[in-house]
């Protein structure tokens, strides 16, 4: 049988290489092909065909969702009523690992015609998508990773690595934020830390409160029963302090014999760690991160006590 696990490590040897022989490719056409996005105030428009196509459809769809407007087109649509979607503020972005791709070279006089820009990629700067193009973008490859050298594997992987390389470089110059990119997920969870408020997720019923002279045993009833790890200290309606499960389970093995006569004033943390129910799940994680601690006291604009928030709720 043979060693599969070695024919895999070739893969991977084979594709990374042909990333990393990209960067000597890279030159003035990368930094035109970026211009030429930035300045356009219309959309990207990717076009290819067969597994060309699919790593355009992956590119278009990276774009898309790092603050730049763009899809992907088949050219044989664009024969067929599709190309209604393209405008002169447009910019197409062609992929073709040989250049000489028919169906695409048929839909290149359509773009000039309408004066919109071309971006190519390919594996031959000589072919006659690159001469026809705007900028050339080179992704040829010194061979397939396949062990037959025929289907697209380091080249497919080359593309979209490009394709890649140019949303980075996107992201750069627009100065895309984290908070931008989940305006764009707002259903996935980084959307969900970066848009939703801590009010949205703290738990703010049946909460666990005591006073400075409850016993120890009542605050471990407290924190036992809600199972958020604390307990608020609260007295005239204000926060005082906590206590952990961790100042308890200290406290046990330090006063041993004593630990049953102990009251919450003697073990309370002063001055505990508070975020506005208005704040954003990050900047909960982020207080909780910094101080070492799993849960916090929400307070509202009054600053008063409303609920707790823990780690698991922020991620």
């Amino acid at each position: 049988m043979a060693d599969v696990i070695s024919v895999a490590i070739k893969c991977f040897q084979d594709e990374a290489k042909a990333i990393l022989n990209l960067i000597p490719k890279l030159d003035d056409n990368f930094v035109k092909a970026i211009d030429l996005i930035i300045e356009s105030n219309g959309k990207l428009i990717v076009t290819g065909v067969g597994k060309s196509g699919h790593i355009g459809a992956k590119i278009a769809s990276t774009l898309a969702s790092t603050g730049t407007p763009s899809f992907f087109v088949n050219p044989l649509d664009a024969f067929h009523g599709d190309l209604g979607m393209f405008t002169s503020g447009d910019v197409v972005l062609a992929i073709s690992n040989s250049g000489q791709t028919d169906e695409l070279l048929r839909f290149i006089p359509l773009l000039t015609e309408r004066k919109i820009p071309i971006i190519s990629m390919s594996g031959n700067p000589a072919s006659l998508l690159a001469k026809y193009s705007d900028c050339h973008l080179n992704v040829s490859v010194d061979h397939e990773a396949c062990p037959l050298n025929l289907a697209p594997t380091s080249s497919t992987t080359a593309t979209l690595a490009m394709g890649d390389a140019i949303a980075c470089a996107l992201m750069t110059v627009r100065k895309f934020k984290a908070s931008d990119f989940a305006q764009f997920h707002p259903g996935g969870a980084l959307g969900r830390r970066l848009l939703s408020r801590v009010k949205d997720y703290m738990v703010s019923t049946d909460l666990p409160i005591v006073t400075r002279d409850s016993k120890i045993s009542d605050a471990l009833m407290q924190i036992s029963r809600t199972k958020m790890g604390i307990a608020v200290v609260i007295e005239d309606d204000k926060i005082l302090g906590v206590v952990t499960d961790g100042d308890i389970r200290r406290a046990m093995q330090r006063d041993q014999e004593h630990f049953f006569d102990l009251t919450v004033k003697d073990l309370m943390s002063h001055n505990p760690k508070t975020v506005q129910e208005t704040a954003k799940l990050t900047q909960a994680e982020a207080i909780m991160r910094k101080h070492n601690v799993h849960s916090i006291i929400v307070v509202n604009s009054e600053g008063k006590f409303v609920g707790v928030i823990d780690m698991f709720s922020c991620i």
